[in-house]
């Protein structure tokens, strides 16, 4: 998963982190076209960035001349690996370096501006396109990954191509699936999700759709093709995503069964058990063979943080309850904890900044990563009507 924990999120000075395009159809109406532009850096997201996507998103939802919005990543390598890790890390150390400590935590988990910043803003835009009034046409190629999966999962149309490739891989340095992915986890076939969030384990095009973060395959190759026929559609407001859909229809094309298909019933079966504790060790158990997808993912979950372990679960379990304004508030909360007292900047550390890869991961075992341990994650600083995203909805 090294590709999207590379991620900065820098775009050359002289360019616009993120392009915008407002190309005209066959009716006098508008394409509006968003594409992430830091290629070198795997189009990972900057504040920046989703303060400019966020603001043009709702500029669009108010054009009636804009028929339905394209997202896209500039580069040949990936939609979007992720979010600005160097520049959350710098907010950590600060926030880490100035505030007090009380016992073992943060009491607060506020006073970093930028983590309280960046995660209400990225969440505030994830669930803007989940609930967007227009069609959103998201191009999933190459890497595409935890802040990417964000942007692409409320797409109400979701293309991926031989190059995708998607995962949550935010284990490997102290996070959890979030931007809604526990949510979106949640309600992958067969209890898989838990398996995904445990092992960052990826999805190529069939898995990706097959597990609902993706609903058509279209080669790479017709991208461009795609989008001149998009320029030449009639569109009308009313019937813009049956349009969308019937158009996207004429270049999807069928895709293999991935390795999370080929695997799902031992997958399944591994994730039937009672206790977070118990499906660790099934995992870690399995007979993975010659198979090289099981033993990366056996080999992740080894080495990853405890602690995000047993977020990424106990947020699984709080999101079969909960609507998705819900699951982001929650998120929002959790992610905040991460960044004062978890082991996030350690994950961060570990990989970027020293690049030792050995990670300090307090608490060091499972055992230690109790659901006790986890409770103080998910409390909010806030009354419900105060918190930063309250707005959302129910």
């Amino acid at each position: 998963m090294e590709e999207r924990m590379n991620a900065t999120a820098e775009a050359p000075a002289s360019e616009p982190c993120v392009l915008f395009e407002e190309r005209p159809t066959g009716n006098g109406m508008r394409l509006g076209i968003a594409t992430l532009n830091a290629p070198k850096t795997l189009n990972g997201l900057s504040l920046e960035m989703v303060r400019l996507l966020d603001a043009q998103l709702v500029q669009w939802a108010g054009d009636d001349g804009i028929a339905l919005v394209v997202l896209q990543g500039a580069g040949e390598k990936a939609f979007c690996a992720g979010g600005d890790l160097h520049g959350l890390y710098r907010g950590m150390r600060e926030h880490q370096q100035r505030d007090r400590w009380e016992g073992d935590a943060f009491a607060d988990p506020r006073g970093n501006p930028h983590a309280e910043a960046f995660f209400a803003t990225e969440y505030r835009l994830d669930h803007r396109i989940h609930t967007y009034p227009k069609p959103v046409l998201c191009w999933g190629h190459g890497i595409v990954m935890g802040g990417g999966i964000g942007l692409m999962s409320g797409a109400s149309h979701r293309v991926v191509s031989e190059r995708s490739k998607l995962a949550f891989p935010e284990i490997t340095v102290g996070l959890f699936p979030d931007v809604g992915g526990s949510w979106l986890l949640q309600r992958v076939p067969q209890r898989a999700g838990l398996f995904l969030a445990l092992t960052g384990a990826p999805l190529d095009a069939g898995d990706a759709i097959h597990a609902g973060m993706a609903d058509v395959f279209v080669p790479e190759a017709r991208r461009a093709e795609v989008f001149d026929t998009l320029a030449a559609e009639a569109w009308t407001l009313d019937g813009a995503r049956a349009q969308l859909e019937a158009l996207l229809a004429r270049f999807a094309q069928p895709t293999a069964p991935g390795p999370l298909q080929r695997h799902a019933q031992t997958i399944a079966d591994v994730c039937a058990h009672d206790t977070l504790e118990a499906i660790v060790d099934a995992i870690a158990a399995l007979d993975a063979g010659e198979d090289p997808w099981l033993h990366n993912a056996q080999a992740t979950l080894a080495a990853g943080s405890p602690g995000s372990a047993r977020l990424g679960y106990e947020l699984q379990q709080r999101a079969a309850t909960l609507s998705l304004a819900g699951v982001f508030r929650l998120e929002y909360v959790a992610a905040l904890h991460c960044a004062a007292h978890g082991d996030f900047a350690e994950g961060i550390r570990a990989l970027l900044i020293d690049k030792d890869r050995t990670p300090r991961w307090q608490p060091a075992t499972l055992a230690a990563a109790t659901a006790g341990w986890a409770q103080a994650f998910f409390a909010a600083p806030w009354p419900a009507d105060a918190h930063p995203l309250a707005d959302l909805g129910r």
